[in-house]
């Protein structure tokens, strides 16, 4: 019974998050009680584990120092956006918003893509020899089918010269 129950996939749910809080009680009623349930845990929670520390990926050289001076720059803003509130709350004269009230800058950018001068050119004159390439593309297909018509013709001409 006790290792049907091991085998049932719920210490593996529970070591991966996914148990709901039923099975998480049930785990840890049957982890106390039977000590196979404890070193089957502690061996699952161990290969998790090993697992984890060799299918890491390494992040890039510089990603720590990113995110240090990413909360930097926020710590920095906090410490800018505090006076301010403090100076509004002190003013008597408040324009009836709401003084707990705080605003974060955001930073936009525009959604429009930026294109060095020279390529709007590059890009213009693809357009034009796409224009160019179509009508010659339409006129040598319409001289095709006008020789094919002309051949085909000819071809109706021999046979009735030649029986």
């Amino acid at each position: 019974m006790i290792q049907q129950y091991i085998n049932s996939g719920i210490l593996e749910a529970y070591v991966t998050g996914s148990a709901s809080e039923k099975e998480v009680e049930e785990l840890m009623r049957m982890k106390t009680e039977y000590p196979e349930v404890s070193r089957a845990l502690q061996e699952l929670e161990a290969d998790m584990e090993h697992l984890a520390r060799h299918m890491a990926v390494e992040p890039p050289a510089r990603t720590w120092d990113k995110i240090s001076d990413s909360i930097d720059e926020i710590m920095l803003r906090n410490k800018h956006v505090q006076p301010f509130i403090e100076k509004e709350e002190a003013n008597p004269r408040s324009t009836g918003r709401d003084n707990g009230q705080q605003y974060i800058e955001v930073e936009a950018e525009s959604s429009f893509m930026r294109i060095h001068k020279a390529w709007k050119w590059v890009f213009a004159a693809v357009f034009i020899l796409g224009k160019v390439f179509l009508a010659c593309a339409i006129y040598f297909y319409l001289e095709n089918r006008q020789a094919q018509q002309q051949l085909q013709e000819i071809k109706t001409e021999l046979r009735k010269i030649k029986p």
